[in-house]
């Protein structure tokens, strides 16, 4: 009989060699990302209001669209190194070093990555053996712990909870390491809870990480959408910087997702332990994308402000329109989205938006994609939407929860 399992290969006829494993189960094993399960709902469909996939609505800026069509209307068309065009490395060192106050030598010390989620893959890839683990927070982005998995790892995370207004529990973050620990995640402003780590917590961070000699990968590519302080760049603290990973990219605050452009930033030893895998998985980052963000960062100051500026009007109405209509949400400190508590309504995160989405054609996605546990009974609405969006989102969603 012919197996049906899809780690196995067919069989074939009966009596044969037993049948050999043909996929990764550790791949198999992994869920199917949450945010994409509702975007794939949605997508293609006119009459659904969406505020599910953290991509700004606003366009690349016109100046760094039209940057891109004048290189490839001088032919740049071919591979660059591997690290990436040295132009545009020395522009981000340029830029992390006058925004946040960090230095980077931009020929062994930045790499050029296909968006950030790749950055995160290099990096535990590189820096992970069968069996390490990583201590990680929840709720999180949906990849971190996929991509430990895959690389050999276990995540291990601490939750961040609504009455703790999502700040990190240090005490418990210490108690998810172990002697097989080799890093800390690290994510802020957060996706999906929009908190971020002040000057003195990333203090502590950096602290506990030399204590124990562990890396930390911080993913700060929502460093640009802070509100309400200053943001504080991991590497800055203290004997934190020849053991960070800086990980950010032009998605979000500038408004490039499409372009697919990242870049990690940290000691040689690690940035070159991660292009040697780069340069066998994926040669180069897209040139005439690189050539564009050149662009982004020589502009910022004439496109980014206003846009951060926007991102903030949005912010104070979305949670305001979720509290009036008597949903718990906390103000976000960064990031584009909203991650109200909704557990009160008596429908598990999933069942909520599903029929949310059934009944009102509004498109949020379930806490439970960010962590199983501790995003169970929340939901994330992104602000990265027109104030229309949030407007017949918001009257929908009062809708449902008053026939509840």
């Amino acid at each position: 009989m012919a197996s049906s399992s899809p780690y196995l290969s067919p069989t074939g006829s009966s009596g044969g060699p037993p049948p050999r494993r043909r996929l990764n189960e550790v791949l198999m094993g992994l869920p199917p990302s949450g945010i994409r399960e509702f975007f794939d709902l949605v997508i293609g469909r006119d009459d659904i209001v969406s505020l599910g996939v953290g991509e700004p609505d606003l366009p690349t800026p016109w100046n760094v669209r039209e940057s891109a069509m004048f290189a490839l209307d001088r032919g740049r068309t071919s591979y660059t190194s591997n690290r990436g065009l040295a132009e545009l490395r020395r522009e981000i060192a340029r830029y992390l070093e006058e925004r946040f106050g960090v230095s980077y030598d931009p020929a062994k010390e930045i790499l050029i990555t296909v968006g950030v989620s790749q950055g995160v893959d290099l990096a535990m890839r590189a820096l992970l053996n069968p069996g390490d683990e990583v201590a990680g927070i929840e709720p999180g982005y949906v990849a971190y712990t996929p991509m430990v998995a895959m690389a050999g790892g276990t995540a291990k995370c601490v939750a961040l909870r609504y009455e703790d207004n999502f700040r990190l529990n240090f005490a418990e973050l210490a108690r998810a390491i172990t002697p097989k620990t080799r890093a800390i995640m690290l994510n802020y402003p957060n996706n999906p809870v929009g908190s971020t780590f002040t000057a003195e917590e990333c203090g502590r961070l950096a602290a506990l990480a030399e204590k124990h000699d562990l890396v930390m990968v911080s993913d700060e590519v929502y460093a640009e959408l802070t509100y309400d302080q200053e943001h504080v760049s991991m590497p800055t603290q203290p004997g934190a910087r020849d053991r960070t990973i800086l990980l950010s990219g032009f998605s979000k605050a500038f408004a490039m997702t499409g372009w697919r452009m990242g870049y990690a930033a940290g000691p040689a030893d690690i940035i070159g332990a991660m292009t040697r895998i780069f340069q066998y998985s994926m040669l180069s980052a897209p040139t005439v994308s690189q050539y564009a963000c050149i662009e982004a960062l020589r502009t910022r100051q004439q496109n980014v402000p206003g846009m951060i500026e926007i991102y903030n009007q949005r912010r104070r109405v979305i949670v305001d329109g979720l509290r009036s209509i008597g949903v718990d949400c906390h103000m976000p400190e960064g990031a584009f989205f909203a991650f109200p508590r909704i557990r009160k309504f008596g429908l598990s995160s999933r069942e909520f938006c599903k029929r949310l989405l059934e009944e009102e054609k509004v498109a949020i996605v379930p806490g439970t994609a960010f962590g199983a546990e501790a995003g169970e009974g929340f939901a994330r609405c992104s602000y990265a939407a027109g104030f229309e969006k949030i407007e017949l989102a918001l009257a929908g969603i009062k809708r449902m929860i008053n026939r509840l």
